[in-house]
């Protein structure tokens, strides 16, 4: 059994957090994830996501608070990989 991948953002610089995340998601593979660390709620990351991915990913709270967030991020058996030429909802 493989351990999913942590991602720690609490030392990145802020304009680098979301490019970071967002390619770590589109790199996983339909029902893969990934563990964010955080020092604050990251509920803004999971706006951008339900906007940009709107029913492709699961969000699931580890830890919330009150100095450290954990939220599982995956990719749902619902965003599968779109014919070559065409775009998909992970794309």
């Amino acid at each position: 059994m493989s351990h999913p991948t942590i991602i720690d953002v609490r030392d990145v610089a802020p304009r680098e957090r979301h490019p970071l995340l967002f390619n770590t998601f589109h790199a996983l593979q339909p029902n893969e994830n990934f563990e964010l660390v955080n020092d604050h709620d990251p509920k803004p990351l999971y706006y951008q996501f339900n906007a940009e991915h709107p029913g492709a990913f699961s969000w699931d709270y580890l830890q919330q608070g009150p100095d450290t967030w954990r939220v599982k991020i995956g990719k749902t058996a619902a965003c599968s990989p779109a014919p070559s030429g065409t775009k998909s909802c992970c794309s």
